[in-house]
């Protein structure tokens, strides 16, 4: 059963990547399916982003054979696509736009998903080794507390919170979303292991490689009332995505290609225990 559902996470990660690459080119086929009007051209790359963040994460844990870190991203699922999915269903019902109410079912049934990888995932051990460095614990502590007070912005709908144009709907609709990568790195640090912190830089590191490029090119023209948090924004991005590099790819303990000590890959039976 594990090797099934092993083998279908991938293609869920190759789906997930398929559409960071359809949004991040903005094929017409796919971003024709997004339904909230007034997304522009950075939005959609965002978007990407989130979507390659979200393949990356489940394949680090699925290529280390971390099963337990797929709790934090079901985690992820749950407290992004059930709000977004509440307030689709809401301007769908207010319209009467059937492409929203149709998105809207689409988020329920991804919460759902979540929730099923929540306990299915929860059923793995973690291996507490090697244990996760300061400077990323740290550098974790400060992106919840980050990603906690831009979203409550972003919910709020305060204008001019991220440094592109965005309608009051998308605002909270990418509120949620970095809701939903709070709640993820909050897991992680109240069950601090290398397999969580691992997974969350992977995704990190995507998010980055999508993001960076089209920042820095936005930057010249960029308005003044966005620049500073541009600016901002290029720090936090520059930042993360080297952090993510040093301990996936350079340090010594914890990158890649080093073997890591085992946790059983067989699930807890809670019941005979």
């Amino acid at each position: 059963m594990t090797r099934f559902i092993r083998t279908a996470l991938y293609l869920v990660c190759i789906i997930q990547f398929a559409l960071a690459l359809a949004f991040f080119f903005q094929v017409p086929q796919i971003t024709s399916l997004w339904p909230f009007p007034g997304t522009t051209p950075l939005t959609f790359i965002f978007i990407a982003s989130i979507f390659a963040a979200a393949a990356a994460s489940t394949a680090w844990a699925l290529s280390t054979r971390t099963y337990g870190a797929l709790v934090g991203i079901g985690i992820d699922y749950l407290f992004i696509l059930v709000p977004v999915g509440v307030l689709s269903w809401q301007l769908g019902s207010s319209t009467g736009a059937a492409n929203l109410t149709t998105y809207a079912v689409i988020c329920f049934l991804g919460g759902l998903f979540g929730i099923w990888l929540i306990v299915w995932a929860a059923r793995f051990p973690i291996s507490p080794n090697p244990p996760v460095p300061a400077l990323v614990r740290g550098s974790f502590v400060v992106f919840i507390i980050a990603l906690l007070v831009v979203s409550t912005q972003l919910i709020l709908k305060v204008p001019n919170v991220i440094p592109w144009m965005i309608t009051p709907e998308l605002s909270v609709v990418i509120g949620w979303m970095f809701v939903g990568a709070a709640g993820y790195f909050l897991y992680a640090a109240l069950r601090p292991s290398w397999g969580n912190a691992g997974g969350q830089l992977a995704g990190f590191l995507a998010y980055d490689l999508v993001l960076i490029v089209p920042f820095l090119q936005r930057l010249p023209a960029s308005p003044v009332n966005f620049r500073t948090n541009l600016i901002i924004y290029i720090a936090v991005v520059t930042y993360s995505g080297l952090l993510a590099f040093y301990y996936l790819f350079i340090h010594k303990s914890t990158r890649f290609n080093v073997r890591q000590p085992d946790a059983s890959l067989e699930p807890v039976n809670y019941q005979a225990s």
